[in-house]
């Protein structure tokens, strides 16, 4: 039996950003002709994010909020150094960004030889991204694959009978954000990334995949109608999380399999007004983490997934199916409440 890891991260887009842009999402929302105008009030926000949002408009809250975050993503590339896996499997979610109109897979493992990325180049307004980093527009990030890993998992589930799409380049997008975030946050210290890189995408964002284009929108935004398909179940997630765990065991490559996302999103959370996320929500589905009650993760419907704004969730289903499969729980949990940043965030490891 080979050695497994398991972790969970997030890949928020805004510690990209200098913190003085950490709100600008959230103004977007609240500006929104579609929320109420008591809403507009923070009197009439949670006590919580209030707070957040301070005297300052969030400011000092989002530089803490760095700190910790950074903090943990550091702890997640201990992990990784000291497991010294063979190649990483990272789940994460396609928002339209290689798969759109003409093909949205349910899962698709992506068996790239390399990635060549440059996160900051110029956008389609003509300005280029602005990054933490000061890094130059031109500024590439070389990823290397694991073309027989990603292989061999394929393989594995598909004798297991889930359909699993592969390719073996990318048919719009080099590599999408969740992916891309991931490996640049656990090289935030740019010392490089040394592990080949198996991306995983799950289609989590389901019924608006299309109709949204990946992009967030505001209460009066949202498609009332002609919805797309929804995402796989909660349940179908969770079992080939398990699949995964045991083609990663039987295989003869050290390997670790990593959730990449934020929990509960307020621009998919309508009951909020879109404004902040289902914080309560997550707690619960932490606290089930943490215990090993993996069951109420498996149960949770689609229905509730996206009541919650949860649909990112689907990537962590995977890893809890990893988890109960190898019979562990985590060694390391840590929850990041926001509620004007969009998202909460959760870092967990697993390890035998």
């Amino acid at each position: 039996m080979s050695e497994v890891l398991l972790l969970g991260m997030t890949h928020f887009p805004r510690l990209r950003l200098p913190d003085e842009q950490w709100n600008l999402l959230f103004l977007k929302m609240l500006s929104d002709p579609g929320v109420p105008a008591a809403m507009r009030d923070p009197a009439a926000w949670p006590e919580a994010m209030r707070k957040e949002w301070g005297n300052d408009r969030g400011l000092n809250s989002a530089r803490m909020q760095r700190q910790a975050l950074v903090a943990d993503f550091r702890l997640m590339r201990k992990e990784l150094e000291q497991f010294a896996p063979d190649f990483v499997v990272v789940w994460g979610d396609d928002q339209y960004e290689n798969f759109r109109d003409d093909g949205i897979p349910a899962f698709a493992i992506l068996a790239y030889e390399s990635m060549h990325i440059q996160p900051w180049a110029v956008q389609p307004d003509g300005v280029p991204a602005p990054n933490v980093w000061n890094e130059l527009p031109d500024a590439t990030v070389v990823l290397k694959g694991h073309v027989k890993g990603a292989n061999h998992l394929t393989s594995a589930l598909l004798a297991e009978g889930f359909d699993i799409t592969y390719a073996y380049k990318p048919r719009h997008l080099r590599l999408g954000h969740a992916f891309m975030n991931t490996a640049m946050y656990l090289d935030y210290d740019r010392t490089g990334f040394p592990w080949k890189l198996v991306p995983f995408t799950v289609n989590c964002y389901g019924r608006v995949v299309v109709s949204q284009r990946g992009r967030p929108h505001g209460l009066s935004e949202a498609p009332q109608e002609n919805f797309d398909p929804p995402s796989p179940t909660p349940w179908r997630c969770f079992d080939l999380g398990r699949a995964c765990a045991r083609a990663a065991a039987n295989s003869p490559w050290r390997i670790a399999l990593i959730a990449s996302s934020s929990w509960s999103h307020a621009f998919f959370t309508p009951k909020h007004w879109n404004l902040y996320p289902d914080v309560e929500a997550d707690r619960r589905l932490f606290d089930d983490l943490v215990s090993g009650n993996y069951s109420s993760w498996r149960d949770r419907t689609l229905d509730e997934i996206e009541a919650s704004g949860q649909q990112e969730v689907l990537n962590w289903m995977c890893l809890a199916g990893a988890f109960q499969e190898l019979g562990r729980k985590p060694t390391y949990a840590n929850f990041h409440e926001s509620y004007v940043f969009n998202s909460p965030k959760v870092f967990v490891a697993g390890v035998a």
